[in-house]
Parts: structure tokens; C-alpha cells; sequence
């Protein structure tokens, strides 16, 4: 019997008063801020809702680093989506073996987050050596910056030391399960007391980084510029042909 049957008094009992607060509350916090904080941003700081581009600044290394980041963690949320989202039990009834399964997800893993954490490197190199761009660079940034690199390391660094180095490590009989018993409003607690300590400060890292995500550029994540698709011609005009090309004259013009 799981704890996720039992009164949630009788699995602190089990899985103990911090197993608690780090996989029943923390998560329905970061939850409610991820929610709430994107709400609130939306409504009073629509204006702020950009990644405040630099790429007048310098677009070489930025051509470098910001498709492989993008690639690369649009590939780890995938990654994350199916392991963490789809039960075991559904992709054996597709005919997907265990040892097939973890295959993939282990080899394409490490091919994401080695991208990600390439592309990331490049983008703060970027970042700290181009002058104009560090000038832009806000404490908030530098922040997110550090929270997100230490997130993606954990994260290689969980699939390397567990499954390249060690023997490997099912999630999906533990991490899983609690990740969506959270949605289902029947967290279970005690499934991560034997977690491996890096998946936990992975899962931990990431639950942070999504409670802090609304109040960062990190919100660009959630915009699509689908209004461009409809939005109506601008039309330019030139002003006369002399217009910005003579010299200014002193002293008042005349009108008409």
C-alpha cells in the first residue's frame, strides 16, 4: 500500500517531515507560483514579456549557441515529457522493451543535455566577453543563469553517473509515479526516498527554477507571435526628398 492511500499525517510518518516539504509541498508551490507569477506578468507587465534581444550586439557566437541551446532543450523536454508523463506500462502495450527504451532515452539524454549545456556555455561566453551584452545583463539574468546551468548539470550529470557509470536507474518505477500522482492531487512522497541523491537535487533544481521561471526572460518560452500571421500592413512614407540630407537652418522658418 502507498502512501498515496493514506492520510497524508500516516506518510509523514513514512517518508518523514522534509520528505514531505520537499516532494509534497515545494512541488504545489513551485506549481502555484509557475501559474500565478505568468498570470500576474501578463497582466501588469506585458511590455517586460521579452527576452530583451541582443542580437545588434553581436550575432556570431550568437548564431552558434542559440540554436544548439534551443535544440537541445527542446529535445530534453521531450526527453522529460516522455519519461515522465507516459507510464511504463503504455509504451510496452506499444511493444517498446524496457532495455529498447532505456537505450534510446539514455543515448538521445545525453545527446540533448551535452547540446543544451554546449549551446548554454557558448551564450554566457557571449554573455560576459561582448561588452554591449553584459552591460544589458541584469542581476535577475545573472540569477536565472545559474539556477538554469546548475539544472541542466544535475540533470547530465544524474544520466551519466546512473546509467553510463553505474547500473543503471529506473525513474519510471519512482519519479515518475510521484511527478504524476502530483497532478492527480495524490502525491506520494515515500516513491522518492530511495531516489538516487542526484536525481533528487535535479528534481529539486528544477522545481526552483520553475517557481522563480514567470519573473524572468524565461517567460518568451510561453509566446508564440501568432499575431503576426494577421496583423494588417505598415505602411512607411518618406518625408520630402530634402528631408535628413540638408543642413539644418538657424533661426525660426516660416510657416506655409
Amino acid at each position: 500500500m502507498t502512501t498515496s492511500a493514506l492520510p497524508l499525517t500516516v506518510a509523514a510518518e513514512q517518508a518523514g517531515t522534509g520528505g514531505i516539504l520537499l516532494w509534497v509541498v515545494l512541488p504545489y508551490l513551485a506549481l502555484a507560483l509557475f501559474v500565478l507569477g505568468h498570470i500576474w506578468r501578463y497582466r501588469y507587465d506585458k511590455f517586460g514579456w521579452t527576452t530583451r534581444s541582443s542580437q545588434l550586439y553581436e550575432r556570431r557566437l550568437l548564431r552558434l549557441g542559440s540554436p544548439l541551446f534551443h535544440f537541445g532543450i527542446l529535445g530534453v523536454l521531450l526527453g522529460h515529457v516522455a519519461g515522465l508523463v507516459v507510464p511504463k506500462s503504455w509504451t510496452e502495450a506499444a511493444g517498446i522493451s524496457e532495455h529498447t527504451y532505456h537505450l534510446l532515452a539514455v543515448v538521445l539524454g545525453t545527446i540533448a543535455g551535452a547540446a543544451t549545456l554546449g549551446g548554454l556555455a557558448v551564450l554566457l561566453y557571449r554573455r560576459r566577453t561582448v561588452g554591449p551584452v553584459f552591460s544589458a545583463t541584469t542581476r535577475n539574468d545573472k540569477a536565472m543563469y545559474v539556477s538554469l546551468t546548475v539544472t541542466i548539470m544535475l540533470g547530465l550529470s544524474a544520466t551519466v553517473v546512473a546509467n553510463l557509470i553505474g547500473g543503471g536507474y529506473d525513474y519510471r518505477e519512482t519519479i515518475s509515479p510521484w511527478f504524476r500522482g502530483i497532478f492527480f492531487l495524490r502525491p506520494d512522497p515515500d516513491r522518492m526516498t530511495g531516489v538516487p541523491i542526484l536525481f533528487k537535487l535535479h528534481a529539486i533544481s528544477a522545481m526552483l527554477l520553475f517557481a522563480a521561471w514567470p519573473f524572468t526572460r524565461l517567460v518568451h518560452m510561453l509566446t508564440a507571435p501568432l499575431g503576426y500571421l494577421t496583423r494588417p500592413y505598415i505602411v512607411y512614407r518618406s518625408r520630402d526628398d530634402g528631408a535628413g540630407t540638408r543642413p539644418p537652418r538657424r533661426g525660426w522658418e516660416r510657416a506655409g
